[in-house]
């Protein structure tokens, strides 16, 4: 019975630091500007969390009016 060359591949270590090494042969020239992008999207994120905290802070509910009985 003959079993396929990369069956057990990503199962082991050393299988998956080949795929590593590949994959950053092929797109490493990508990886800085990648890196840039999610930097700049997790610093907007924090800053549109902080506004989120700031505006909740600095709005404070009015006071509900009192309801007058009918006579």
């Amino acid at each position: 019975m003959m079993t396929p060359i990369f069956a057990n591949l990503l199962e082991s270590p050393i299988g998956l630091a080949v795929i590593a090494l590949l994959a950053l042969l092929f797109f490493g020239h990508k990886l800085p500007s990648v890196a840039r992008s999610l930097g700049s999207s997790v610093s907007e994120f924090k800053k549109g969390v902080k506004a989120g905290e700031d505006e909740a802070t600095t709005e404070t509910p009015a006071a509900p009016e009192p309801v007058e009985a009918k006579k």
